[in-house]
């Protein structure tokens, strides 16, 4: 028994160990680019530059559902799957656009402009460049699930309502983290705003 209890004190200590080195290696990974123009209690407003995605359509509305295949396929288009077998970094957050669809985007890193890209060998693969926005963000922990995005979708709605905040209603979710990393897990639901409906704020907005 004295045995098996050092083996998984040990097994335990590597575990934490690799995670640390995990997130240490993880944390220069290229970021969506944003800037913070206002805290509230819980949710914050935010302006992302403008950047270049590629992205993978799946006919379902379930995060659960779509996730697993929607990143095989971006995956498979950074790790080679493309007419110049190159490798492409990862970057983060994973964005989800929920809807009656799902449509699953990995920001292109931004040494690259759309005409630099390898053509995919995978033809659900395309690519866009989403312009200069205001997001408003709620975060939370742990693993995601449909109701978990669910709950956090009706709380930044409801939130956004008690504070008479303008928003697009097109709602996405943000995910930080692989599935193998077991802590400091970040999730965010987001959605697009009128920034003028924000009190206390006088943005320019740029005219795409």
């Amino acid at each position: 028994m004295k045995i098996l209890l050092i083996i998984g004190a040990s097994l335990g200590i590597i575990l934490i160990v690799g995670q640390f080195i995990f997130l240490k290696t993880t944390s220069d990974i290229e970021m969506y680019s944003y800037k913070v123009l206002k805290k509230y209690d819980q949710f914050e407003i935010r302006k992302y530059a403008a950047a270049n995605f590629s992205y993978v359509t799946m006919k379902t509305d379930s995060y659960q559902k779509s996730s697993g295949t929607g990143f095989k396929s971006l995956a498979g288009y950074i790790f080679g799957g493309n007419e110049k077998k190159e490798s492409i970094a990862m970057t983060s957050p994973v964005v989800m656009n929920l809807d009656e669809t799902v449509t699953m985007q990995f920001m292109i890193p931004s040494k690259y402009t759309l005409a630099d890209l390898p053509k995919p060998n995978n033809p659900d693969v395309k690519f866009k460049t989403e312009k200069e926005k205001f997001l408003a963000t709620i975060s939370f922990g742990g693993w995601s699930n449909d109701k978990k995005i669910a709950e956090h979708t009706a709380k930044l709605k409801a939130l956004l309502k008690e504070n008479n905040i303008r928003h697009f209603n097109n709602f996405s979710y943000f995910g930080y983290n692989p599935p193998f990393q077991l802590i400091n897990r970040r999730n965010e639901i987001a959605v697009e705003i009128d920034i003028k409906s924000v009190p206390g704020l006088n943005i320019e907005v740029v005219k795409n």
